[in-house]
């Protein structure tokens, strides 16, 4: 089942750097391109190495296991020698650049993490193993091989021993899920996301105690509402000014209204719950009042004809 997992996950990859469009992209972020200084170069070379995933995991698939076979041991070596070669590169650009991102699957901005490195190992692991097992000079473990002890080829496997196959399957996924530092929006995040509507957030056990959401927090939450795209032609500046009041977080901005033809300076200011942010809601229930900078008059909202800044022209 090993080669099944392996071409799985070689076959996603190098899909992912042979014809995705982020690959030219991504291309100047990577430990690669501060090694080749061109990032048409390293374009090239994360093609090239794609196109090698792709035929490694093709050949994994579509050869039978069988023993003595050196054809059959053949796309098990590639990916052994695919596996060492990522080890020596990650390796080098741990050392050079070890903020940039590796470029594995052409759509991870991530530093290269102990994650990389395991995943890497993985592959060196699973090609050894795809190997050894066509070649006869090793068992795999839950019917790798069959009662005369030659090496089966996996859709075998699956046929012989269902249940032990699709666990295994399972597992190997899940933990190559988990190395995949570009897949953690998938599963990371909404993990968080459950825990939180489980556990609650420590937002709200800190606001329990005292202490209310981070400023940040709730400029961002309002920044996503309803209500701020409706004030937006009429703010002009960032935060300028913030206090709490009997549990609301009252945020000040500068802005400018237009009435009677005059532009006249205002003062724009949103009331959200103190307590929340953009993990407990996505639809706050914010106030706003528009108030005369001069005057301290509140603006009506029916009389309110925002001040729209001018279009600039487009070239060409």
């Amino acid at each position: 089942m090993v080669p099944l997992v392996l071409a799985g996950l070689l076959g996603w990859t190098g899909a992912v750097k042979l014809f995705g469009r982020g690959t030219v992209r991504q291309a100047p972020k990577t430990a690669l391109a501060r090694m080749l200084r061109s990032s048409e170069r390293t374009v090239l070379v994360l093609r090239t190495v794609g196109a090698a995933e792709l035929v490694a995991a093709v050949g994994l698939l579509a050869l039978p296991a069988s023993e003595g076979s050196t054809a059959a041991a053949a796309p098990g070596v590639a990916a052994a020698a695919l596996g060492a070669g990522f080890l020596g590169y990650l390796a080098r650009a741990r050392a050079t650049a070890p903020e940039s991102s590796c470029g594995c699957s052409a759509g991870d901005d991530a530093p290269i993490t102990w994650r990389t490195f395991a995943r890497a190992a993985a592959v060196l692991a699973g090609g050894t193993v795809s190997a050894a097992c066509a070649l006869g000079a090793a068992g795999m473990p839950g019917g790798s091989t069959g009662t005369d002890g030659a090496a089966q080829p996996w859709w075998t496997v699956i046929q012989e021993q269902p249940f032990v196959s699709l666990g295994f399957l399972l597992l190997s996924s899940a933990v190559l899920v988990g190395l995949s530092a570009d897949l953690d929006r998938w599963w990371r995040l909404p993990l968080r996301r459950f825990r939180l509507r489980l556990f609650g957030h420590p937002f709200n056990s800190a606001a329990a105690r005292g202490s209310a959401v981070p400023v940040a927090a709730t400029v961002e939450l309002l920044e996503r509402s309803l209500a701020w795209q409706a004030a937006s032609p009429v703010v002009r500046s960032g935060l300028v000014d913030h206090w709490d009041e009997d549990g609301w977080r009252i945020l000040q901005f500068t802005g400018v209204y237009e009435e009677g033809g005059a532009a006249r300076p205002v003062a724009v200011l949103f009331a959200l719950d103190a307590t929340v942010s953009t993990d407990t809601t996505a639809e706050p229930a914010v106030r706003i009042a528009i108030v005369d900078a001069d005057t301290g008059e509140t603006v009506a909202a029916e009389l309110l004809s925002p001040a729209v800044r001018p279009a600039l022209p487009l070239a060409g």
